[in-house]
């Protein structure tokens, strides 16, 4: 199964973006295909590499850099949202893109299923 990812929600401010993490993960492992996660509203603040949590705290952004490099899924922050919190291309981490809404209709479209984590 392809599945769509939207991230609504910032890193550390509630547990979706550990949960959509997670489920990811577990998707993959189970041989299924994340097709895109899109990262919109405060999810955008997943995608900045100025995040520095404490030593003996996870690191989600780094977590999100991996899951690109190792599976090749795509990870794409949405402009409008990113440009009114102040993140542009110099602030993205590593495998993080900034692209328009037209990347989650298309990630809609191609899915089998399209899940939401965050308000």
């Amino acid at each position: 199964m392809k599945f769509g990812i939207l991230v609504s929600e910032g890193p550390y401010t509630h547990q979706a973006a550990d949960s959509a993490w997670q489920f990811c993960q577990a998707a993959i492992a189970r041989g299924h295909e994340i097709h895109r996660v899109f990262f919109y509203h405060d999810g955008v603040y997943n995608a900045t590499k100025l995040t520095e949590p404490p030593q003996d705290d996870r690191h989600i952004v780094n977590r999100w850099s991996a899951l690109k490099e190792q599976h090749g899924v795509d990870l794409v922050v949405c402009v409008a949202a990113a440009l009114r919190r102040g993140i542009k291309d110099e602030v993205l981490a590593p495998g993080f893109r900034i692209s328009g809404l037209g990347q989650l209709v298309d990630s809609g479209i191609k899915a089998d299923r399209m899940l939401t984590f965050g308000g």
